[in-house]
């Protein structure tokens, strides 16, 4: 299986503290991975840097082999490199049909005219798709800010869906959501094209082990371990430095 995306030595300092510190990962075509770890380890940085938000002091950042590293934000998009964000950032006066509109007109080089565009078949079709995908369909008419926060997380995954990503940066998207939306995020999740390779980070435990098929475990800046979900449960140290989290309690099993 080709490798999409990979990260080699990856270092960020920010004065004297080390934020990254020798990060190396790789994500093969149609992957699902995950980064977890306690608060400060990293995740939210490295997904700033995956998506070029932030550049790193060392190490480079490869997309199909060609080094992205300086390359910026909106050029990765372009190369299919995108992300969402753990705050939402949508338009708050638009509807979902709308948003996906002005999205897929901007993919298309017609956002300075993107309102004339509604009623354009590829478009309205493609934004219904989007919609009834991600179950904003009932929504779809609704200002954004009137939405509730699980409709506004899944129109943020939508708007980074139109844009065709071949890599999607999933920067946790079940945070803060009861558990009944949290079940219907991991869904729209699980549903997402296999054909897209997928870094999620979450500290949904629940979540992450339903849907990755490789975790990598981030503490102070460095990979702590890195494996298959029942490989993370079994890992001495994960377990040692979860057990001793409540509040990022990991779905351990029974000890060994």
């Amino acid at each position: 299986m080709s490798i999409v995306l990979q990260t080699r030595n990856l270092g960020l300092s920010f004065g004297h503290l080390a934020v990254l510190d020798g990060v190396s990962l790789q994500l093969a075509s149609g992957a699902r991975h995950a980064v977890i770890g306690p608060n400060g380890a990293g995740k939210t940085t490295l997904i700033n840097v995956l998506a070029g938000t932030l550049t790193p002091d060392r190490g480079t950042v490869l997309l199909d082999g060609g080094d992205i590293t300086r390359m910026g934000v909106a050029k990765r998009v372009k190369h299919g490199l995108v992300r969402t964000f753990q705050v939402n950032r949508l338009f708050a006066d638009l509807s979902p049909r709308e948003s996906l509109t002005l999205a897929l007109c901007e993919r298309e080089g017609w956002g300075a005219r993107w309102w004339r565009s509604l009623r354009r078949a590829p478009v309205h079709d493609e934004a219904s798709y989007w919609l009834e995908k991600l179950r904003l369909l009932p929504v779809q008419h609704m200002p954004a800010a009137q939405l509730d926060y699980g409709q506004q997380r899944l129109l943020d995954i939508a708007l980074a869906l139109v844009c065709r990503p071949r890599v999607l940066l999933l920067d946790e998207p079940a945070a803060g959501l009861p558990p009944p939306q949290r079940d219907a995020m991991m869904a729209v999740l699980n549903g997402l094209p296999g054909d897209v390779s997928i870094v999620l980070i979450e500290h949904d435990m629940n979540l992450v082990f339903g849907f990755a098929d490789t975790i990598s475990v981030l503490v102070q800046g460095r990979v702590l371990a890195r494996g298959t979900p029942d490989e993370i449960r079994a890992h001495r140290d994960v377990r040692a430095l979860y057990l001793g989290q409540a509040r990022h309690a990991l779905p351990l099993g029974k000890p060994e």
